[in-house]
């Protein structure tokens, strides 16, 4: 079915994705810390190793500064309205953060201040899923995943959330409340795989009243992640290379 050249504000949302499955980590550009720790709100805790926020607990083997799950909130509260460059973790007890060995506190310290692990940043004690690095404008976010499927579900979620948001703001002209919304599946996400790598641009846009697509466009090698949605207007003039359906 052949489909009309869109305008630029007919997109709800832009993520740029570039992936390296070999050393776990993505690049986005559009992935809010929000959106981020939404996903994985069900975690015990956070480790802070770079961060501007006051209200958190201290662990005096490590010298580090951590928040637990019901500070969350409060914690991205704070985190809005003062933006900061932010490198966090998680973990399960503060106890195992007692067990981390000198060179693993070192390797720590060395990701937070250079934005890269010498090896995979997931830690026997900690059984971290994620290491999570981002800038103070969000405009670069570098996320590690011990398990790559964290990473298909994620950007599902994000997806997810965006299509949510967007009917809650016009459920109020609604008669009624009861469509159901449709739900991009991690595994629709993750079929597309071997094109993150090369880094794209996917853009959520609403097909019809119950219906939504994901168009996804492949970007040059050489191109800054930070650059990608400042120049929303010149990619989008290229014709997606992919099409989900949601």
């Amino acid at each position: 079915m052949a489909k009309k050249e869109k305008e630029i504000e007919e997109y709800l949302a832009h993520l740029y994705v570039h992936v390296n499955e070999v050393e776990h980590f993505a690049l986005f550009s559009g992935l809010s810390v929000h959106q981020f720790i939404r996903y994985f709100s069900d975690l015990s805790a956070l480790l802070l190793l770079k961060h501007r926020y006051e209200d958190t607990s201290f662990n005096i083997h490590t010298q580090l500064e951590f928040v637990v799950q019901n500070q969350y909130t409060r914690f991205l509260k704070d985190y809005s309205e003062r933006p900061t460059e932010l490198c966090i973790l998680d973990f399960s007890d503060e106890r195992k953060l007692n067990m981390l060995s000198p060179q693993e506190q070192a390797e720590l310290l060395y990701i937070a201040h250079k934005k890269e692990a010498f090896r995979l940043p997931f830690y026997h004690h900690l059984q971290n899923r994620f290491v999570y690095l981002t800038d103070e404008g969000e405009q670069i976010t570098k996320i590690y995943f011990r398990d790559i499927d964290d990473l298909y579900k994620l950007i599902a979620n994000v997806f997810n959330q965006q299509i949510s948001e967007k009917t809650k703001s016009t459920a109020f002209w609604r008669k009624k409340n009861n469509v159901v919304l449709p739900e991009l599946h991690s595994e629709k996400v993750e079929a597309y795989a071997d094109y993150y790598e090369d880094g794209v641009l996917m853009s959520l846009f609403k097909l019809d009243k119950t219906n939504y697509g994901i168009e996804i466009r492949n970007l040059p090698e050489n191109i800054f992640p930070d650059e990608v949605l400042g120049d929303l207007k010149h990619h989008l003039n290229k014709p997606a290379d992919l099409f989900i359906q949601i």
